[in-house]
């Protein structure tokens, strides 16, 4: 049977049409605050409530088209902006990575890591480097993924399996990381922002699923090796190469082996630092009052380390390799990394305008608290809850291609809900990015799948859309159905999610 009459490709051009008919993430947001507005006039109307039942309070739909709600709409549009907890901290943390990015310093990592790998362990490596490159956002599609093409050619293998290879490592690993990124700052935002529908004083640090990423980081890595080299590069043997003079994969210069030099012995001393911090039972990094770690300045500022951290070793990685001239240049990355920040400022304020007016309308409490009546009826145990949804977060994934627009969308709803069915926020955003990070390679909603299409064709002027989404599938099933079961597992031994963090509330 050919790719086109595949029936499973046809169900998913059928997807991917649908979800070309979706507006732009920042007008969906537009739409749904409108909607909001109108479900309040209507809900209080009817007399829509719940009854709370931690504090047992009588919860009233409040009508916000009235001009009570017109002065709080009026008086609050820019705070709901400026207070939005993903806002700030994820501008700051893309400052420090954009200046590691722009001196060159996360690409000639990369190329350091893949470069010199070994021919056994190329596939291991690629996918690694890919889950790796998260941390600056696009430099793994632009700088990893046409590399491993080079690599793999390099040593006799299938370009397109090496496309593969690292295009699952960037995309669809990119909950998983060794260190704390800005997807990390963002999602915790936003869940924080959904909590405090149920606790105005719970808060969702960057490292709340830190443990767990860091081992779903080695599961996605092997698991990407396996669907390589046992099912995606067997069947792309079929595929005909189109003539490609291919030039071999770039090296480090001197320079630059020189700027990571000097950066690997900068890291070793702010490691050194942190740990001075830290170790003593009065150090400087814990809590002046208790000596806790969890609740320490270290884990509040997180976000500010990295930025500084990423922020220094790229200046001292651009002038050392001669990149960089002056000590202006680091000004001028942050200010291109804030260029690129400008579509996320869009989308998060009307997200931001979104969550305010939910909380506002009180209706985002009383579907939460309707929702979790209903799953107690149903008395599916944590375990069944969670794992249902992982699978929600992979099937809304197909339509909706931003991760932090879907959490915006869902988070206000399934966190407090699940809260008061006694999981922790950090619980429920884990399960979230697990089915959200799987099906991401499968969509071509996904903003860089054009992009990879691209690099195929260079190899193969046939492949198209449906060919790599066939292609991608299997890493879709299997680290959906692996993630899953990591999940499981980690839920059965009752193992925390991050440093002081529960699946379960109140353990």
């Amino acid at each position: 049977m050919s790719i086109q009459a595949n029936p499973l490709n046809r169900f998913l051009s059928r997807l991917e049409h649908i979800g070309n008919r979706l507006p732009h993430p920042a007008m969906l947001f537009v739409y749904l605050c409108g909607l909001v507005l109108l479900l309040s006039l209507l809900c209080a109307l009817a007399g829509v409530s719940a009854v709370h039942p931690v504090s047992g309070d009588t919860v009233q739909a409040i009508n916000l088209l009235n001009s009570v709600g017109l002065h709080k709409i009026l008086t609050q549009t820019v705070t709901n902006f400026t207070q939005f907890a993903p806002v700030g901290t994820v501008l700051v943390a893309i400052m420090g990575i954009g200046i590691a990015e722009h001196s060159g310093l996360i690409g000639a990592v990369l190329r350091a890591g893949v470069t010199r790998a070994p021919a056994g362990l190329l596939t291991f490596i690629v996918v690694f480097a890919g889950v790796m490159s998260s941390l600056a956002a696009d430099t793994g599609y632009v700088v990893l993924v046409p590399l491993a093409a080079m690599m793999f050619v390099a040593v006799g293998r299938h370009p397109l399996a090496g496309i593969a290879a690292a295009f699952a490592g960037v995309s669809g690993g990119y909950s998983a990381n060794l260190l704390i990124g800005p997807l990390d700052v963002i999602l915790a935002g936003l869940s924080s922002e959904a909590a405090h529908l149920v606790d105005a004083e719970y808060e969702v640090s960057a490292a709340g699923n830190y443990y767990f990423i860091v081992v779903s980081t080695l599961l996605v890595s092997v698991v990407g090796t396996w669907v390589t080299e046992r099912l995606v590069e067997p069947r792309l043997a079929e595929h005909k190469l189109t003539a490609h003079n291919e030039a071999p994969a770039q090296g480090l210069t001197p320079e630059e082996k020189r700027g990571l030099i000097v950066v690997a012995l900068f890291s070793l001393g702010f490691a050194v630092l942190l740990l001075w911090g830290l170790l003593p039972a009065d150090g400087l990094l814990r809590d002046p009052e208790t000596g806790s770690v969890l609740k320490s300045p270290f884990i509040r500022g997180i976000v500010v380390i990295i930025a500084v951290y990423a922020g220094l070793a790229g200046i001292l990685f651009g002038r050392s390799s001669g990149k960089w001239k002056s000590s202006s240049e680091f000004v001028l990355a942050m200010e291109r990394s804030m260029v690129t920040m400008a579509g996320y400022l869009v989308l998060m304020f009307f997200a931001a305008q979104f969550v305010s007016y939910f909380s506002w309308s009180q209706l985002g409490v009383i579907a939460a608290i309707n929702g979790a009546q209903l799953l107690q009826v149903l008395q599916l145990p944590p375990t069944l809850l969670l794992l249902v949804f992982v699978f929600m977060a992979a099937a809304i994934n197909l339509l909706v291609g931003s991760a932090s627009a879907k959490w915006a969308l869902i988070a206000p709803i399934f966190v407090p809900m699940l809260m008061l069915l006694g999981i922790a926020p950090e619980a429920t955003q884990m399960a979230f990015r697990i089915g959200d990070s799987a099906t991401n390679i499968i969509t071509p909603l996904m903003p860089y799948f054009g992009v990879v299409v691209a690099y195929a064709q260079a190899y193969d002027k046939n492949v198209g859309i449906g060919t790599i989404m066939v292609t991608m599938l299997p890493y879709s099933v299997m680290f959906l159905l692996c993630w899953s079961l990591l999940l499981l597992l980690w839920l059965w031994f009752g193992w925390p999610l991050g440093p002081g963090v529960e699946t379960l509330l109140g353990q």
